[in-house]
């Protein structure tokens, strides 16, 4: 009977905790049902991922009534590779969020944390399983909705301006996707987002439907933080606790991309949008440009969480980089790193947070000696800053392996290079923060033996994401597989829609 309605569990369990984590008024039961409630989450995803890599797309209809005209649930490979990031992110950061929200987020906000926590989490989950355009902008409300809030929890009032700025822009953005849905629905007739893509493909070029293509780029652009309709991104993961810092990162732009991949490969076609509309040359350029220019202002930064902010900006174009080179390899390139990202800079902001719970500040100067004096979160700092530079045995090198040879494969040896060149800065700016930790000593007046390591709670979730960055680098099967796999489903869907390569 649950193994029935297994595909829409991973929104119904965040969904249904959410609000007893509120009503239970105890932050310590909160915690402790949320983080329950996402292990569980996490557990149905892996369900989903062996179903789907054994026997294709699951499809479920809601209420009983056949699509198109009910409501329909659809996961696939791909779906459900990210529904796995998402839920194995959230799950982490929950147990990490019970000591790092003590000293950055007010007592009495704390079942709020949970709760906005879980809504953000059941609302990514329903953007990935759902195959309704509209009810993906309902669930995309709520995760957006939730986000604002998480944002907002700091004790650092800086945070109400960031999240401000990220509600402006995030309301900008889910505009045009309504109004980009709200075209093609004019112009088919229909919400269901495999029904959209057979009627498009029997209409002839429309402006509607080049208008409805151009709002929803754009606004997934803000949604993802594609250079240069990033700016709402700096400021959120700077100022908003640590705990929803590692969380974002990990997820939500994450989905974002997710929703680009959805709409090109199964609404539109891979060929209109790629060849008729020329995007892919539009998506190399930003994503370029974005990557040096965001690495480059990384660099540069001495507030370690805003380094990693910006650098955050730079690995999203290298993913949408993999998305502009229209081939299976690319593609696959993408969603490899969708995943391998979530482990690396999930675990990066950890260890931030971790410095920020001890030191109380993020500042790379406040990282001097803290080699010798939080030895295992300089450590996974810097495994996890390893991998973001793409080092051999990380899964940072993975992914950047996939992206090359995906652009040596159409003969492209610029963009090749200039994505090799581009790990220079991942070395700078990891490696300022590296300096100061290793080869500079304590400030002056600091006594090293005040400064103690993170606790337990913390380097758990911490090290768990160090391990699956060395794991999944040197293990590939589960990780190439899953995402070779999509990218194989997703461009012959697109082929049966009239947009193969």
């Amino acid at each position: 009977m649950v193994a029935e309605h297994l595909p829409i569990l991973p929104v119904l369990i965040p969904l249904l905790a959410a609000p007893i984590a509120i009503l239970v008024g105890r932050s310590s039961l909160a915690w402790l049902l949320s983080t329950s409630a996402s292990i569980a989450a996490f557990f149905v995803a892996i369900g989903l991922l062996e179903l789907t890599l054994a026997n294709g797309a699951i499809r479920y209809a809601l209420g009983g009534w056949s699509p198109p005209w009910g409501i329909e649930m659809r996961i696939d490979v791909a779906s459900a590779f990210v529904l796995l990031a998402v839920s194995g992110i959230s799950s982490l950061v929950l147990i990490y969020a019970r000591a790092s929200i003590e000293k950055e987020i007010k007592e009495g906000q704390h079942t709020l944390y949970y709760t906005a926590h879980l809504l953000c989490l059941a609302g990514l989950s329903g953007i990935l399983i759902t195959g309704d355009a509209f009810n993906l902008f309902v669930f995309l409300e709520i995760s957006s909705l939730a986000t604002y809030t998480l944002v907002s929890l700091a004790s650092d009032r800086r945070c109400l301006t960031a999240a401000f700025r990220y509600l402006v822009m995030g309301t900008i953005g889910a505009t045009f996707i309504l109004i980009g849905v709200g075209m093609l629905y004019m112009k088919t007739g229909t919400l269901n987002m495999l029904d959209l893509g057979d009627r498009l493909q029997a209409i002839e070029t429309s402006r509607t439907v080049n208008t409805g293509l151009a709002f929803i780029m754009v606004g997934v652009g803000i949604k993802l933080a594609l250079f240069p309709l990033h700016m709402w991104l700096p400021g959120a993961y700077t100022h908003a606790p640590s705990a929803v810092t590692a969380f974002l990162a990990g997820t939500a732009t994450k989905v974002a991309v997710y929703v680009m991949i959805r709409f090109i490969y199964t609404v539109f076609g891979a060929e209109h949008v790629f060849e008729e509309m020329s995007m892919s040359i539009i998506l190399l350029a930003l994503a370029i440009v974005g990557i040096f220019k965001c690495s480059f202002t990384a660099a540069i930064q001495s507030n370690v969480k805003t380094l990693l902010a910006y650098s955050s900006v730079a690995q999203i174009g290298y993913i949408v980089l993999g998305i502009s080179l229209v081939s299976i390899t690319g593609l696959t390139a993408s969603l490899l790193h969708i995943f391998n990202h979530a482990l690396m800079k999930g675990a990066l902001f950890m260890a931030v947070g971790a410095v920020l719970y001890r030191v109380g500040s993020v500042e790379i100067r406040s990282f001097n000696g803290l080699g010798r004096a939080m030895p295992w979160t300089m450590a996974a700092f810097t495994i996890a800053g390893l991998s973001i530079i793409g080092v051999p045995l990380t899964v940072g090198f993975i992914s950047k392996w996939y992206l090359v040879t995906g652009a040596l494969e159409q003969g492209n040896w610029i963009v090749a290079f200039l994505v090799l060149l581009a790990s220079l800065f991942a070395v700078v700016y990891i490696g300022r923060v590296l300096e100061a930790a290793y080869f500079q000593k304590l400030p002056e007046g600091v006594d090293a033996s005040s400064i103690k390591e993170a606790p337990i709670l913390m380097l758990l979730p911490m090290w768990v994401l160090v391990l699956a960055n060395i794991y999944f680098g040197l293990d590939t099967e589960l990780t190439i597989n899953a995402a070779s796999s999509a990218a194989s489903a997703l461009t012959q869907g697109s082929a049966l829609l009239g947009g193969g390569q």
